[in-house]
């Protein structure tokens, strides 16, 4: 009835944002996949893709996202947690928290990529501490582009000190969802901190974590300008290679392909937790 009584308002409402959707993203993905099965004379092909396939840096591109991905989630999702947990237990100063944890998502990808450069450098501050305080002779080479796992490491915490607070502010949100009595009743059982987290709030924070998942996951193979700014020429990601493609070789076909790809890529990630992670509507639906 209330439906009804409504009528059209809510799709009036919804058209802005259908019309922002359909210009700036749906336009431009339709464009690029028809970039990626087009070549220069416009006929339909797979040579993009085979090229793409055939590229020397394909392999170590696709590996270090996936390896970056398997590595960013899990590592931000805890911390995440666990940083929404102190914000709503309400202590004194949580509010205060809250503005301190968000503070890396008013730093872009490039400016936070600089941050830890400065960090991990030669010269940066983390040698100039230890040397300071006599735990180096030396400085340590941090990023030693000949040793791919401190590069992976030193992109992984760049990330996950840029990009933990957007999983935070979704799972606060889904916290201050839950009614206070859920908590009450599991204190007056006697139940742990890790029972409550276990049997009340991971159940019925799943719609929040489904988000934050799949959120995190699409601009996890997304991530570009700290790769760059770490790592250089000593390991590439999917996006880095989009980029080389079209900048660099100015290969817009092989580009889209790339592009492409992460699009697929991030669909089949996107479908795999909605299985994996349904929400109490999907499951009785």
């Amino acid at each position: 009835m209330r439906a009804q009584r409504l009528g059209w308002a809510p799709y009036a409402l919804l058209l802005p944002s259908l019309a922002f959707l359909a210009v700036f993203f749906a336009v431009p993905m339709v464009r690029a996949f028809g970039l990626a099965f087009r070549d220069a004379g416009g006929d339909w092909t797979l040579a993009s893709w085979r090229t793409m396939v055939d590229d020397a840096g394909f392999r170590e591109a696709l590996r270090t996202t996936l390896i970056l991905i398997v590595l960013i989630i899990p590592v931000q999702f805890v911390l995440a947690m666990a940083m929404a947990l102190v914000v709503n237990a309400r202590l004194k100063w949580s509010g205060l928290w809250l503005y301190v944890y968000a503070i890396p998502l008013g730093i872009s990808e490039l400016a936070a990529g600089i941050i830890w450069l400065a960090i991990f450098d030669r010269q940066g501050w983390l040698n100039s501490i230890l040397e300071g305080i006599g735990i180096l002779d030396r400085p340590f080479i941090f990023l030693n582009y000949q040793e791919r796992g401190w590069l992976i490491f030193a992109i992984v915490l760049a990330e996950a000190w840029r990009a933990t607070s957007i999983i935070m502010i979704i799972l606060v949100a889904g916290l201050q969802g839950i009614p206070r009595d859920f908590f009450e009743a599991a204190d007056v059982f006697g139940a742990t901190t890790w029972q409550k987290v276990r049997r009340v709030i991971l159940p019925m924070l799943r719609p929040s974590v489904q988000v934050a998942l799949i959120l995190r996951t699409i601009l996890a193979f997304q991530a570009f300008a700290v790769v760059i700014a770490l790592a250089g020429s000593g390991t590439t990601v999917l996006s880095a290679e989009a980029y080389r493609w079209y900048y660099t070789i100015r290969d817009s076909h092989v580009a889209a392909a790339y592009a492409a790809l992460i699009l697929l890529l991030s669909v089949a990630c996107t479908v795999l937790f909605l299985v994996l992670l349904p929400t109490r509507e999907e499951q009785m639906g």
